[in-house]
């Protein structure tokens, strides 16, 4: 039977401890948050749990426009408590579900550390495990997985203190809402959080570095959600960096780079993430690693030392859950013999859980513009779609890539209320090779937002014909 140690419990590391169960294997997972890890612990799942309770604010604007009188949001107000505890209970719930999972397949899970021993001679790896509260002691296992996640980043001259400063695993100990947010950093995990506390009718100031927020976005997408911001009250500094902040007292005090001060209530820093790979024994054990921390990994999640694999955000190949837990199973699959197609990363799909959403899935427009991947286009705008107009829609789109001379679909973007799930017929058609005269033909739901993606497929159709 063969002994696969993985440290770490998150989705690289849980779904890979599930597979190789099935895989009749002696599974030995040791995580020290808690059975999910960071992710369904402080980060993807509370955020998104959070954003959730800002949706619902989201429904009391402009009721005006359905024929409903109310206070709109002035008559709404939010208890950050009961926000925050429904966030973390969720949390621990999903925990608790996967580590019932886990128990009921047969990992053995261990609550504590693990890094790499002494490499000794033959084909296994010890492991020291160091479970909370006990002693270290040494397994040898055939394969070991990495899969210990990243760590928010911290500024030297804005260093989180849980009150005031904030990281964003922090943002659930708060017992108040603030009454004016500075966010710090506009990539995904910053723009979420400055559209969550917008909907919630908190002042936000977003500080990008770069001419838009989500710069690594499609620029048509990152623009619309920017303009829907602005709309609704955000002040976004462009250009902008973040030199230090303070906190006051009873406030923070941001300075940027140029010198401007900003008074806050409260800063929340969204400034990326460094992989948890420093005491892991991995230089070492002769394990590469790259200069920001990130274990080198292949497309079948393999490091340069046989037996040892890893996967999920400390690899820095896409920090996404789903990426993660399928880079784990392929690393099972591929140690345990078995048939494995190598991870394909222009079939996955990604998602800005902003206000409206932001999906893509495939080639990009920079890989279009940039004449890497010969491509026709086509965006509609949703302000056309009747279910749009009956929802009060007027901000997003539908864009659809394919290939000039075949009409297959290689990408596409959805600016909508919930386009992580509109997303999902693109992203199919990408990985299935499907043509828009496929998708044109298929027949979709009156009125819904999805015939917007089947109409854009339609317009590429005809001008496949002109």
């Amino acid at each position: 039977m063969s002994r696969i140690v993985i440290i770490g419990g998150g989705p690289g590391g849980y779904e890979a401890a599930l597979v190789a169960a099935q895989l009749d294997a002696d599974v030995t997972l040791i995580e020290e948050a808690g059975p999910g890890g960071a992710c369904v612990l402080t980060d993807c799942v509370p955020s998104k749990t959070f954003i959730a309770s800002s949706d619902v604010m989201t429904g009391y604007r402009h009721n005006d426009h359905f024929g409903i009188r109310s206070a709109g949001l002035g008559g709404v107000t939010v208890d950050a408590v009961a926000v925050n505890e429904r966030v973390k209970k969720l949390a621990l719930a999903q925990s608790a579900d996967i580590h019932a999972k886990l128990v009921k397949v047969g990992v053995d899970v261990v609550a504590g550390r693990a890094r790499l021993g002494e490499d000794t001679l033959g084909h296994t790896h010890q492991v020291l495990i160091t479970p909370e509260g006990g002693e270290t002691y040494a397994v040898d296992a055939d394969t070991v997985l990495i899969a210990t996640g990243a760590t928010p980043r911290v500024l030297p001259t804005a260093r989180p203190d849980g009150v005031r400063i904030l990281d964003w695993r922090q943002l659930y100990d708060l017992t108040e809402l603030p009454s004016h947010l500075v966010v710090i950093g506009s990539g995904v995990t910053g723009a979420e959080f400055a559209s969550a506390y917008l909907a919630m009718g908190i002042k936000v100031t977003l500080v990008s570095s770069r001419e838009r927020v989500m710069p690594h976005e499609d620029a048509d997408a990152a623009m619309a959600i920017e303009r829907v911001f602005r709309d609704r009250g955000m002040t976004i500094l462009s250009q902008a960096r973040g030199r230090s902040v303070v906190n006051t007292g009873d406030g923070v005090l941001v300075t940027l780079a140029d010198g401007r001060e900003i008074e806050a209530s409260h800063a929340l820093i969204a400034v990326g993430a460094v992989p948890n790979t420093a005491s892991l024994g991995l230089s070492e054990y002769g394990v590469q690693v790259g200069d920001g921390g990130h274990v080198t990994v292949d497309r079948v999640s393999r490091t340069n030392v046989p037996g040892i694999y890893a996967a999920g955000d400390c690899t820095g190949v896409l920090a996404l859950a789903s990426v993660a837990a399928m880079q784990g199973r392929i690393a099972i699959w591929h140690a345990m013999g078995e048939a494995v197609s190598p991870l394909r990363l222009r079939t996955v799909a990604s998602n800005a859980f902003t206000d409206p959403e932001l999906a893509n899935v495939g080639v990009s427009q920079n890989d279009v513009d940039s004449g890497r991947v010969p491509a026709r286009q086509v965006m509609l705008p949703l302000s056309g779609n009747a279910r749009a107009k009956m929802s009060d829609v007027h901000d997003g789109f539908v864009k659809l890539f394919c290939r000039p001379a075949t009409g297959q679909i290689v990408g596409g973007v959805v600016v909508a209320p919930k386009a992580s799930e509109l997303v999902l017929p693109i992203t199919m058609a990408v990985e299935n090779n499907l043509t828009v005269d496929q998708l044109a033909h298929t027949i979709t739901i009156y009125p819904s937002l999805s015939g917007s993606i089947a109409e854009a497929a339609r317009q590429l159709m005809q001008h496949e014909l002109q």
